[in-house]
């Protein structure tokens, strides 16, 4: 053979040695990658030509199901209550993916997942059509109505709502304002869809495809004081220790004063701990915040799960953080829930189930059982404790002032006849924006106990009678949730809010039989406060990008 056929031949076999290993590649290692890209239609017509399972609430109600169609996908994915359960399901979207429990959960949805794959084999044998398992959520009916309906009713605001049960933690109501109807982004109909996706993504002002219940994060304002309470009542405080409430504190290293909302020693100079909660004292606390140091003030967020990751399979939330305290000024301003403070409203019903639950705080849950296509159980989920943040003698203190700020304090329209409820008021600074929160708790039955938060943003400059009128009407929402406190659906519960219209927020807490819930845009009572100085970042938002939903990140903070 001369050369240049050699040459010739080495440079086929080199060919087809590569065109071998290639083959190998796509075959064996990106098999799967290929498999499960959303740009696959081969992927997508299988999905949506396998019977998609359902999502089932805890009053055995579909509210995410399919429905058989003539086209050239199969099935069409449906949600029966339109916009009431977006926050829980998210969407199945043939072009732009899937979000929340839609996304979470989908290889038992979908039928892939290894829990099923006795069940996929069994269809190959027996030539069965296949089709996807069911997720049965914790969440119920007329407490995510009644939840709903509290936001719905204030158009004018954003916010969101999650309700827990403090024994277990497994999530009563999670609804987020203003939603949108997932029925519009899962439809087969791509202009429809696109113009939907479109219109809900391009709204940055009211953010409607981002779950706030789990994914935003706000000034918690003067609700973080039950923190500082809890701090102070573990190390050696109680509740009529007197503590300096003078009209102003200055910090050791600055010359900018905290004051009061109204300029006054709030009621007098010394004041108890009891009183100084009653009507939100900020140089009390302030002062208190200081006296305990970093340390303890971040040792007790961090127990109640700030700086935490508390996600799990069926629920992805965004962390509360304290934020970083480099020196005393900064460490009076965290005290009372400004500076880089951050909660979302899952992680304020977390720490109102644990003031509820006499000091025990569980893990969230959102997915209570799930079944093959059979409907027989392919795992429960067990309630587990995420920690102890406080002890029962603490936790009964706590319970004990706050009920004061209800009855004769700042929260006194969160009154409710034959109930004695227990809450705290808040207002938190955002830039140029107001954060109302409440946090209220009652206790009718020491055996039934529920708790709820929430909070708000309001407008620039929007300040006295306007944020209390807020507050005011905020009171007048969370009492649907509270009232239904005998009944099956409520009879423990905890409720966290968030109400955002331009800058509000509100959070309250309670415990007592039933729930209590809170709206964006207004809360349950409160003041206005004024602060040494605003936060110094806010939250940001990242559009949706196709396959994975709506996200949320920190904006940078801006300059000091």
């Amino acid at each position: 053979m001369n050369a240049p056929i050699r040459r010739v031949a080495v440079s086929v076999m080199v060919l087809f040695a590569l065109l071998f290993i290639n083959l190998n590649y796509v075959q064996f290692i990106k098999a799967g990658a290929y498999r499960t890209d959303p740009r696959n239609p081969r992927t997508l017509i299988q999905d949506f030509n396998r019977k998609r399972g359902q999502i089932v609430n805890a009053d055995g109600q579909a509210i995410a199901s399919v429905q058989q169609t003539s086209g050239k996908l199969k099935y069409l994915r449906t949600y029966p209550a339109g916009p009431l359960y977006a926050a829980v399901t998210g969407y199945d979207s043939v072009s732009y993916g899937k979000t929340g429990l839609e996304a979470d959960q989908d290889p038992i949805l979908s039928g892939d997942s290894d829990q099923l794959f006795v069940r996929r084999l069994s269809d190959l044998v027996t030539g069965r059509q296949p089709q996807g398992g069911n997720v049965i959520v914790t969440v119920k009916q007329k407490v995510q109505q009644a939840a709903f309906d509290g936001l719905a009713a204030q158009s004018q605001f954003r916010g969101a709502v999650v309700a827990l049960d403090p024994r277990t933690g497994a999530i009563l109501a999670e609804t987020s304002s203003p939603s949108f109807d997932p029925n519009q982004l899962s439809t087969h109909d791509s202009a429809s869809e696109k113009s939907a996706f479109t219109r809900l993504n391009s709204d940055e002002t009211n953010s409607p495809l981002l779950n706030k219940a789990l994914k935003e994060s706000y000034p918690p304002g003067s609700t973080f004081k039950t923190i500082v309470s809890a701090a102070a009542l573990a190390n050696g405080f109680n509740p009529q220790t007197k503590v300096p409430a003078g009209l102003q504190y200055v910090a050791p290293g600055t010359s900018t004063p905290i004051k009061n909302d109204d300029g006054t020693a709030c009621t007098g100079d010394p004041t108890t701990l009891l009183d100084a909660l009653r009507v939100s004292c900020n140089t009390a606390y302030a002062h208190l915040g200081v006296t305990l140091g970093t340390d303890k003030i971040r040792k007790q967020a961090n127990a109640f799960g700030f700086d935490a990751d508390i996600s799990n399979d069926s629920i992805h939330a965004a962390q509360s953080k304290l934020g970083a305290i480099v020196d005393q000024p900064s460490l009076a301003q965290s005290s009372i829930g400004q500076r880089d403070v951050r909660m979302t409203p899952l992680q304020g019903a977390m720490i109102a189930g644990a003031v509820a639950n006499n000091g025990t705080e569980m893990k969230p849950y959102l997915v209570s059982d799930v079944q093959g296509p059979d409907l027989l159980s392919l795992g429960k989920t067990s309630p587990s404790q995420y920690g102890q943040p406080m002890t029962p003698a603490v936790a009964q203190q706590l319970q004990q002032m706050m009920q004061s700020v209800v009855s004769d304090g700042t929260g006194k329209k969160a009154q409710i006849s034959g109930v004695t409820v227990g809450g705290k008021t808040g207002t938190g600074t955002e830039r140029r924006r107001q954060a109302r929160h409440s946090v209220v708790h009652r206790i009718r039955d020491r055996r039934r106990q529920a708790s709820g938060g929430g909070s708000r943003r309001a407008g620039p400059g929007r300040r006295g009678g306007q944020v209390r009128s807020r507050l005011r009407s905020a009171a007048r929402f969370s009492k649907p949730l509270l009232r239904l406190r005998g009944s099956d659906e409520c009879d423990h519960g905890c409720v966290t809010g968030w109400p955002l219209p331009a800058g509000l927020a509100d959070c309250r807490w309670r415990h007592g039989r039933g729930l209590a819930g809170t709206r964006r845009g207004a809360g349950p009572l409160g003041r206005t406060e004024d602060h040494a100085r605003p936060a110094l970042h806010r939250s940001g938002l990242r559009r949706p990008v196709p396959g994975r939903g709506a996200e949320h990140r920190a904006a940078a903070p801006p300059p000091a």
